[in-house]
C-alpha cells in the first residue's frame, strides 16, 4: 500500500526562507506549501488541511501565536513547529503551552528542522495507531463477526482495503436494512489515514428538514426562531475525518443542493451564515432504496447520485450468504452468554436447519435481536428448534400466526373473547416485529407498517414500547 505524502504547510515573510524550505522538503519527500503572513495561513490551512505547519513567531499582520490559536481552534490536531529567532524563547515555550508541538530557532539548522518535523509526524501517526487500537478492543470481536466465510463478502472486503487508500473517495453503500452498511463504512474509515480523525454520522431519515440541514450545516444565531447560539454541523465537526449519511435516500431535495456543493467544491455555509467554510471529509452514504430508480423517478438528483456512488458497494443480505449465518448466531450467542450470564453451548441440527431454511428479512440485526431474545429467555445448553419464533423457516408459522390459526380453526368460548385485546396484541407484536427488523428505527418501522410516525409513537407509548427497549410477548 502507497504511502500518501505528508503535508507541510510553511508560514513565513521571507521570501528567500520560503524558497529554500519549500525546495528542501519537496526534496525530503514532502509535499510543501507556503504563506507570507498569518491571514494567508489560515485560509490556505482550511483549503489543503496540512499534517504539520511551520509557523514563523514574528509576521507582518498578526504574530504567530494569534495564527497558531486559530489553527487550532480550526484544527486542534494539526502538529505546529514554531520558528523563532533569537530573543524569542520565551515566547516559543508560551507557544507550546498552547499547543505548538516544539520550536526551532534562527538561523534554522536544517538538520535540527528535519529532525523536528519526522517527530513531529511520528507523534501524530502513533497517536493514530492508539486511537485505532483503543476502537478494536471496544469494539472486541466485531470485525471478526462480520469477516464471515462467504465468497460475496470477500469481495466486499477486497473494495473495502482499495478505498481506504484513497481517503477522499466517495462512497455508496447499497443494500437491505440490517446487511452491516455502517459496520462497512467504519472498516473503510478505520482502515484509512483518517483514522484517528472523527466518525460522525447521521440518520438522513430521522429528521425532518430543516433539523437535518442544521445538524448537517450548523447554523448562526438567529438563523431561525430556536437558534439561539451558533452551532457547528456535523460537517464541520467531522473535519479530516469521515461522515456517514445513513439512508441518503430519503434527503429533501433542497438539502441534496447543498451537499452537492460540498462534495464538489469541499466548501459550505451554516444556515444563516455568509462565510464559506473549507472543510476536508470523506462521504460515505447508505441507503436501502434503489436510487437509480429514484433517479428515474426525478426524487434524487442524478448530478449528486453520481457524485455519490463514485464507487459504489453493495452489501448482500443475509438469505443470500448462508454459509456465514451459523458462525454469525455462534458469535451473537457468545456475547449474550455473557450479557445475562448464560451457558448456551450448541445449536441442535434442527435448529441449523430452521435458520438456514427463514428467508430473515431483517439480515443480521434480526439475527442479533433474535439470538439476544432467545438467550435471555430460555435456558441452555442447547439452543432448540422450539426456541425459535419462526420455527419451519415460515412467517405464517409465526407467534401472531399461530394465534389466529387458533382462533379460527376453533370455536368461540362459552364467555366469548375481547376482540380489541386480542386486536392490540396482534397490533403490539406486529409492531414489535417490524421495530426487530430495522433495529428500532422509528421512521422505518413506520414504513413498514404503512404508518405515520406520529401514530406509530403513540401506539408504542401505549403499549409502553420503546427504541432499543427489550421487549416480550407470550
Amino acid at each position: 500500500m502507497e504511502t500518501a505524502k505528508s503535508v507541510i504547510l510553511l508560514v513565513d515573510d521571507q521570501e528567500s526562507i520560503r524558497f529554500f524550505l519549500e525546495k528542501t522538503l519537496v526534496q525530503e519527500g514532502y509535499e510543501a506549501h507556503t504563506a507570507k503572513n498569518g491571514t494567508e495561513a489560515v485560509e490556505l490551512a482550511q483549503k489543503i488541511v496540512p499534517d504539520l505547519i511551520l509557523l514563523d513567531l514574528r509576521l507582518p499582520d498578526m504574530d504567530g501565536l494569534e495564527v497558531l490559536r486559530r489553527i487550532k481552534t480550526i484544527f486542534p490536531e494539526i502538529c505546529v513547529v514554531m520558528i523563532t529567532a533569537f530573543g524569542d524563547i520565551e515566547t516559543a515555550v508560551q507557544a507550546m503551552k498552547e499547543g505548538a508541538y516544539d520550536f526551532v530557532s534562527k538561523p534554522i539548522n536544517l538538520d535540527q528542522l528535519l529532525m523536528v518535523i519526522s517527530k513531529g509526524l511520528d507523534s501524530k501517526a502513533l497517536s493514530r495507531e492508539v486511537l485505532q487500537l483503543k476502537r478494536q478492543m471496544e469494539l472486541g470481536d466485531g470485525f471478526e463477526y462480520l469477516m464471515g466465510e462467504s465468497s460475496s463478502m470477500k469481495k466486499v472486503y477486497d473494495v473495502v482495503e482499495q478505498v481506504a487508500k484513497s481517503d477522499t473517495t466517495t462512497v455508496l453503500i447499497e443494500g437491505e436494512s440490517g446487511v452491516g452498511k455502517e459496520m462497512i463504512a467504519h472498516l473503510i474509515h478505520n482502515y484509512s489515514s483518517r483514522a484517528d480523525k472523527p466518525f460522525l454520522d447521521v440518520n438522513c431519515a430521522s429528521l425532518p428538514e430543516q433539523l437535518l440541514e442544521s445538524e448537517l450545516f450548523g447554523h448562526e444565531k438567529g438563523a431561525f426562531t430556536d437558534a439561539k447560539s451558533q452551532k457547528q454541523g456535523l460537517l464541520e465537526l467531522a473535519n479530516r475525518g469521515t461522515l456517514f449519511l445513513d439512508e441518503i435516500g430519503e434527503m429533501s431535495l433542497t438539502i441534496q443542493v447543498k451537499l452537492l456543493r460540498v462534495l464538489e467544491r469541499m466548501v459550505f455555509r451554516r444556515v444563516g451564515g455568509t462565510a464559506d467554510i473549507h472543510v476536508s471529509v470523506r462521504i460515505i452514504s447508505a441507503t436501502n432504496r434503489d436510487l437509480k430508480r429514484e433517479v428515474a423517478e426525478n426524487r434524487f438528483r442524478p448530478d449528486l447520485y453520481y457524485r455519490l456512488k463514485v464507487v459504489p458497494m453493495r452489501i448482500p443480505p443475509l438469505r443470500e450468504r448462508r454459509e456465514d449465518l451459523i458462525n454469525f448466531a455462534k458469535y451473537f450467542i457468545n456475547i449474550f452468554n455473557k450479557k445475562f450470564n448464560k451457558d448456551f453451548e450448541e445449536i441442535e441440527d434442527q435448529a441449523k436447519e430452521v435458520m438456514l431454511s427463514y428467508a430473515w428479512p431483517g439480515n443480521i440485526r434480526e439475527l442479533k435481536n433474535s439470538i439476544e431474545r432467545i438467550v435471555l429467555l430460555e435456558n441452555g445448553p442447547v439452543l432448540k428448534t422450539s426456541y425459535l419464533p419462526f420455527a419451519g423457516g415460515r412467517e405464517e408459522d409465526s407467534t401472531i400466526g399461530k394465534k389466529v390459526d387458533r382462533m379460527m380453526s376453533e370455536p368461540f368460548p362459552e364467555e366469548g373473547i375481547n376482540l380489541e385485546e386480542v386486536m392490540a396484541e396482534i397490533e403490539k407484536e406486529l409492531i414489535i416485529k417490524a421495530s426487530d427488523q430495522v433495529g428500532w428505527n422509528q421512521s422505518q418501522t413506520a414504513r413498514l407498517l404503512n404508518l405515520k410516525r406520529d401514530k406509530l409513537r403513540y401506539r408504542m407509548k401505549g403499549y409502553n414500547l420503546q427504541e432499543n427497549k427489550e421487549v416480550t410477548t407470550k
